[in-house]
């Protein structure tokens, strides 16, 4: 019998991930690239255009978070939730993210996990978020990750993970 395969990072590890995006509530969607910088509570997103014209620049921490727009705009909310809620028409988890890509819950709410043959996360629930995950061969690492909600749908794939320390 093989042994469970474990994600090397812990679940509030630093990381530094690139990758592709599509999202899509009800019928209007989107597609972009991303950068995302994670440092403790302070976490960086950059997305752009398929092209790579700069689409946004998300900055926050828990005290608060700005979204910077390409004509310079900057809008400002006290949380993840209310300033996506406010500018992408749905609050999206930001925060849980952060533990999600690593194939982990973040804590404070309940959830549920179903694991795969290899002991990794296949289908996590939490905060009534689906998480679907998809894996490279033996990688203890997702690369995939589907997550839907009501009539919301996000997914990732991550083309490059770097752990800081």
């Amino acid at each position: 019998m093989r042994e469970a395969i474990q994600a090397r990072s812990t679940p509030d590890a630093d990381f530094d991930i690139a990758g592709r995006l599509s999202a899509r509530q009800g019928t209007q969607g989107a597609a972009a690239s991303f950068r995302w910088s994670h440092r403790g509570d302070r976490d960086s997103l950059a997305f752009a255009s398929p092209l790579g014209s700069t689409l946004a620049q998300l900055e926050g921490t828990a005290s608060g978070v700005t979204l910077t727009m390409p004509d310079g705009r900057v809008i400002q909310a006290n949380d993840w939730e209310a300033l996506t809620a406010r500018t992408l028409g749905a609050p999206m988890p930001v925060r849980g993210l952060a533990s999600w890509v690593r194939g982990v819950a973040h804590g404070g709410s309940a959830h549920s996990v179903e694991r795969d043959p290899l002991g990794r996360p296949a289908v996590l629930r939490q905060d009534g978020w689906e998480i679907v995950y998809a894996y490279a061969d033996d990688s203890p690492r997702p690369f995939r990750l589907q997550l839907t909600y009501v009539d919301a749908e996000l997914r990732l794939v991550i083309d490059r993970w770097d752990d800081v320390r």
